[in-house]
């Protein structure tokens, strides 16, 4: 695929900086994306004109705020092919999803004597909740280690399995590695053992499609701020 990288940098206003006397090159995405244009204009165009709370009143700026966000809820599960835009939840960031999952789900569903399986290359916000939640009930956190060249040593993945595990918790693409899973067998691996699925695809989404209904993840985590 190619592009005009002009093009591409005439829609994001902070790129027309210069620093050093250079023009800027932003590389901290993976961290916080740069916005666009786009985006300025129609959070700018919210605020100014129609802000109001959803779901929370009948009048006009309220039924209208109301109206243009679970219109976005919609839109977004088209982008990733959700069964249903009711299978989707507006939060913060990806961090806040996670945790969201391990205090709701986690509590509910993992007790003293299971495990949950997550990765050496994965983002704190991966790593933390699944680190209090165990030590909080008692459950015990196995971890799928990384070769020399960053990927992960899948070989080892199958050992980790047992009739506790309860999870596994591995994300699509490393926001620090650039290394992409092979989610497909590990999801089936995960799943032939009963254990759910939680991807964190905040790094995946933008690069390639992600069709949550053919990966048949429990839980997708997907937040670009």
């Amino acid at each position: 695929m190619t592009f005009s990288v002009d093009k591409v940098r005439a829609d994001f206003p902070v790129l027309s900086r210069e620093v050093n006397g250079l023009p800027l090159a932003y590389l901290d995405s993976a961290a916080s994306a740069q916005k666009p244009s786009q985006v300025i204009d129609a959070e700018a165009e919210f605020y100014r004109h129609g802000y109001a709370a959803v779901h929370r009143g009948i009048h006009t700026l309220s039924a209208q705020a109301t109206e243009k966000m679970e219109n976005v809820r919609k839109r977004a599960s088209l982008f990733i092919n959700a069964r249903s835009a009711e299978e989707l939840v507006f939060v913060r960031g990806t961090t806040e999803g996670i945790n969201l999952v391990a205090n709701s789900w986690g509590n509910s569903n993992v007790r003293a004597g299971d495990n949950i399986i997550i990765s050496q290359m994965e983002h704190h916000a991966n790593i933390v909740p699944w680190q209090m939640l165990c030590a909080r009930v008692g459950a015990e956190l196995r971890v799928i280690p990384l070769n020399p060249d960053g990927t992960l040593q899948l070989e080892m993945l199958p050992n980790l399995f047992d009739e506790k595990t309860r999870l596994l918790a591995i994300t699509h693409v490393s926001n620090v590695l650039g290394t992409e899973n092979p989610l497909a067998e590990m999801i089936t691996l995960a799943h032939q053992h009963g254990a759910k699925v939680l991807v964190d695809g905040a790094q995946a989404v933008m690069h390639h499609p992600v069709d949550v209904q053919a990966l048949d993840c429990d839980f997708l985590r997907v937040f670009r701020a």
